[in-house]
């Protein structure tokens, strides 16, 4: 991350350079009153530096490389804050007569308005992308669905939470073809034992290592055609554990909650430090991810089988963040994404356990930011096999509206797939 960002820095520094000397040379040579046009022509020439430099130079083997790779739109935004550089300049020598004071906020303000469209730009066609389901073959799976729950010193009540699970879910998916999957993430009481007692099956890690190590270790060695992790203290009622085994087998990767979607229900609310703590994170996501998801760290997510093993394979963040790894990987493999609303029981915690997730969460984003940067992610090839088993990408249906998904034999099938978060 640190060399990309080094070499960012070197293009963006030398076509301001560009942009400035290249003014300051023809406004000298022009004379008064054409300063606006010598303020055009040495735009261009900096915008020109900047798509090539970052196109060939910068943004080597990232996924952000697609904005480079659209001239289009790059020249586009490049007009519109050159427009608004040219704006500031004028205003600004009406402040004073000196060309590079002048100058300076009417860079500013350009910058500020090509970052802005950047990110919206990329926020709509990564959601697009996610937005677009394909026929893959069946995921492979000794069960229909897999629930794996991470639990931690939870041998109070996890055999009521085991005994909640089954009872929602074995009218529908049936007993055999049920797997409940408890992850003892180090606990020091008896929540192993409970959990077996209680007939799931259990995973035992040898020590605490935070709920993102508990929820890979069980992904990754579910069984299930469908793999589905929810919290053992069951915020999220069972039901949804159906509603996102639905949508998987409908054809979409990966299917997670949101307690943000317009149709939630909050059944008990958050208290205010919370719900602002909680706004505070999603909004320090957006650092990492261009989707710009509302919530990222609701507790119940799906996956098919096997892409959920090709995401976690590749998983390193142990504590509260890996739910943002998981956005991550998903936009970088281009995966189906669909958020569905949930309804949910906030659990009170003390306002210095939620500081201090935060803060570790922060850090955690900084770690992901630099292992994206790096291609850490990148998938190894038994994994692209996987996320390679699919057809061509799906068109949109003009007429009919929605998309369509294609079939190996090229026919298409009208396919309802709501945008994520519609």
């Amino acid at each position: 991350m640190r060399s990309r960002l080094r070499r960012f820095v070197l293009v963006g520094l030398v076509a301001t350079a560009l942009d400035i000397g290249v003014l300051l040379a023809i406004a000298n040579r022009i004379g008064d009153g054409l300063e606006w046009a010598a303020n055009i022509i040495a735009l261009a020439t900096a915008s020109v530096f900047a798509y090539f430099g970052n196109r060939l130079f910068t943004f080597r083997a990232d996924r952000e490389a697609r904005w480079v790779r659209q001239p289009a739109l790059f020249f586009a935004t490049a007009t519109f804050a050159a427009a608004l550089d040219t704006v500031v300049l004028y205003v600004g020598l009406g402040v004073t007569d000196r060309l590079l004071l002048a100058k300076i906020p009417a860079v500013a303000a350009g910058a500020v308005l090509r970052w802005g469209v950047y990110r919206w730009i990329l926020f709509g066609r990564v959601r697009r992308e996610l937005a677009l389901r394909v026929d893959r073959p069946p995921s492979p799976g000794h069960f229909r669905l897999s629930v794996v729950v991470p639990a931690f010193n939870e041998a109070d009540r996890i055999a009521d939470s085991i005994q909640a699970l089954r009872g929602a879910l074995v009218s529908e998916v049936g007993d055999d073809e049920l797997q409940i999957l408890i992850v003892d993430d180090g606990s020091t009481d008896d929540t192993a034992s409970a959990a077996r007692n209680a007939g799931a099956d259990v995973l035992i890690q040898p020590e605490n290592r935070g709920k993102g190590a508990a929820v890979r270790a069980g992904v990754i060695a579910a069984e299930g055609r469908t793999v589905v992790f929810t919290d053992a203290d069951l915020a999220y009622p069972p039901a949804h554990v159906l509603d996102i085994m639905r949508e998987v087998e409908s054809g979409w990767d990966v299917v997670v909650g949101s307690r943000r979607h317009e149709d939630t229900t909050t059944l008990v609310k958050a208290r205010w430090f919370r719900e602002l703590g909680g706004r505070f994170v999603n909004r320090l996501t957006h650092l990492v991810l261009l989707g710009h998801f509302r919530d990222t760290q609701c507790g119940i997510k799906g996956f098919r089988g096997d892409i959920g093993k090709v995401i976690f394979e590749r998983c390193r963040i142990d504590g509260f963040a890996f739910d943002v790894e998981v956005f991550l990987i998903a936009e970088q493999d281009r995966l189906s994404l669909t958020e569905i609303p949930v309804s949910v029981e906030n659990r009170q915690g003390s306002t210095v356990r939620l500081l201090q997730d935060t803060v570790h969460l922060f850090i955690d984003l900084v770690r992901l930011r630099r292992a994206a940067g790096w291609g850490w992610y990148a998938p190894n090839p038994t994994q692209r096999d996987v996320l390679e088993q699919r057809t061509e990408r799906p068109t949109r249906d003009r007429r009919q509206g929605g998309d369509r998904r294609a079939h190996t034999d090229g026919s298409k099938e009208p396919s309802p797939a709501p945008a994520p978060g519609s």
